[in-house]
């Protein structure tokens, strides 16, 4: 018997693995023909500016969405909206209260400070509970705390106005001052007829805020289209 030739071509192992099971070396393309194929291209990565473009569309339109709803639901259910902002309120008074104890008897500023502001949180905390006895109390308090804060703003910014020469804008500047104050005066005179009209004025602002949302998100999206993915 003769022996192989040993001038042949030599074929390695990998070879024979491939004529007996028929595959192909991983990480290459399938071929009919028999070929060895090029190996597969890999998916480009997607760039931080697109990716952040691609989340920011996502974001304005929930945003848009939440406030469209929620002006819908204060413009159809106002009575129940006043409730809830008035239970909200009590609940801002009784946290910020608790806060402004811990910081009167925690830190180490002056007595005067200290004595101010256990003061004022001890006030907070009452008139946070004052606000659960009943919603009519509620409103009544949120009425009169943003009818007393549109009057010291109305002073202030007036008063900035007229002081100060350089202000940009200084005659729109006191103008918008005055207005500020006199708002609080009607607010703190009629207060549950001016929450009311405030709700409404607040609905009317959601939709508007949210439908304008809406539609920048979907242009957001037309542009975010048009940024590379590998950017």
């Amino acid at each position: 018997m003769t022996e192989a030739s040993s001038h042949g071509p030599q074929w390695g192992r990998e070879y024979d693995d491939q004529r007996v099971h028929g595959g192909h070396p991983p990480g290459t393309a399938h071929d009919p023909h028999g070929h060895r194929g090029r190996p597969e291209p890999e998916p480009p990565l997607e760039g931080p500016l697109h990716a952040l473009s691609r989340a920011a569309w996502q974001v304005v339109l929930v945003t848009g969405i939440a406030s469209l709803v929620l002006g819908i639901l204060v413009l159809v259910w106002p009575g129940h909206s006043l409730l809830v902002a008035g239970i909200l309120f009590g609940v801002y008074l009784l946290v910020s209260g608790f806060f402004q104890l811990v910081a009167a008897f925690g830190t180490h500023q002056a007595t005067s400070l200290r004595v101010l502001a256990f003061i004022s949180g001890a006030l907070s905390i009452l008139l946070g509970l004052l606000c659960f006895r009943g919603p009519m109390q509620s409103i009544l308090l949120l009425a009169l705390w943003i009818g007393i804060g549109w009057l010291i703003r109305g002073v202030t910014h007036t008063m900035a106005a007229v002081s100060d020469p350089r202000m940009p804008a200084r005659g729109w500047q006191a103008f918008l001052g005055v207005l500020t104050f006199i708002a609080g005066i009607v607010l703190i005179d009629s207060p549950f007829r001016s929450v009311a009209v405030l709700t409404l004025v607040g609905g009317i602002w959601l939709v508007v805020v949210g439908v304008t949302e809406i539609i920048t998100a979907f242009r957001i999206r037309h542009r975010a289209r048009q940024v590379p993915q590998t950017v």
